[in-house]
């Protein structure tokens, strides 16, 4: 991918720690062996299963590390119980993708008062202590979907349509986030109507089939499709399909861009367009080991986004091997 085609960035997330926090008394330590442990809220979404393969894959350049992955089975209390048996086992250093902000951050202090540096990864923890953050600018993100569906529908000052929003989790930041910057762009247009309320679809594509399903037969006209991640977008076209009115709903948007996922969809013409979310895993990894290693780390680090259309599709699938 070319420089010029990535979005621009910005460098703070939000309620991330402005500097770079270390346990007091930890100290980087030379070990033939260092384990870290990593907690992952799921394996439900092919994002998440994304996530775990590529920090699976850097960790197989690095053999003095000793990588623990747990599953949190899409419940908070299982991935509260995975991170205490990480505090117990003494890793090094614990990363973590929390399911929910407020309900992960409890143990997340629980192991920085452990001496155990903490990385959070994609969805933030309601503390400052950790060492550092990272992720995709999910509000930049937003911010690009309404800009292009605005863009898509008219145009600034002229868009017209009927906008159906399906939600990811309503716990998570960057459920909010996507909300919010796409509703900088399309709550300045009077022609462009929201039909539902803060629907949430878990990032799930069966639930938002469901909601698609019910929107679908209480408006006789839906002209746009935001899904806050691709498995959703895609329920909704499916959803569309099924009722015979796929063709009739001019565009549906997501968020992720996975090759074999959403590229594809869009390559074949079932998405409008994607934006690229990277997953943050083996990025975190390598940072863990600057950490262990003694190097200084910054404390946000914000991974950069792309517009994927069909246009650039082919380009990305061929990439990856998939064309």
């Amino acid at each position: 991918m070319k420089r010029r085609d990535f979005l621009k960035l910005s460098t703070a997330v939000a309620g991330a720690t402005l500097t770079t926090y270390l346990p007091s008394g930890w100290r980087a330590q030379a070990a033939a062996k260092w384990k870290v442990g990593f907690s992952q809220c799921t394996t439900l979404e092919p994002w998440r299963v994304q996530f775990n393969k590529e920090i699976e894959t850097e960790a197989k350049k690095h053999p003095e590390v000793d990588l623990i992955i747990t599953d949190g089975l899409d419940k908070t209390e299982k991935q509260v119980a995975d991170c205490d048996n990480l505090i117990v086992q003494q890793v090094n250093v614990l990363l973590i993708s929390p399911k929910e902000s407020a309900g992960l951050t409890g143990v997340v202090d629980k192991a920085i008062d452990a001496k155990i540096p903490v990385i959070v990864l994609d969805r933030n923890v309601e503390t400052k202590r950790i060492t550092q953050f990272i992720g995709g600018d999910n509000k930049l993100i937003g911010r690009s979907a309404g800009e292009y569906a605005v863009k898509l529908l008219g145009g600034p000052g002229k868009a017209q349509g009927n906008v159906v929003e399906i939600w990811g989790g309503m716990g998570t930041q960057p459920a909010h986030d996507r909300h919010d910057g796409f509703h900088e762009f399309t709550d300045k247009e009077p022609g462009v109507k929201m039909l539902l309320n803060n629907q949430s679809g878990d990032w799930k594509q069966d639930q938002a089939y469901n909601i698609m399903t019910t929107a679908l037969r209480n408006n006789e006209k839906i002209d746009l499709v935001y899904g806050h991640n691709d498995p959703m977008a895609y329920g909704a076209y499916l959803a569309a399909k099924d009722a015979g009115r796929e063709k009739d709903i001019k565009f549906f948007l997501g968020i992720d861009g996975l090759p074999d996922e959403g590229v594809e969809w869009v390559n074949k013409g079932l998405l409008t367009a994607t934006f690229l979310y990277p997953t943050p895993g083996a990025e975190g990894l390598r940072q863990a080991i600057k950490l262990l290693n003694g190097e200084k780390i910054p404390p946000v680090i914000t991974l950069p986004t792309k517009l994927i259309t069909k246009e650039n599709a082919p380009e990305i699938l061929k990439a990856n091997g998939l064309l």
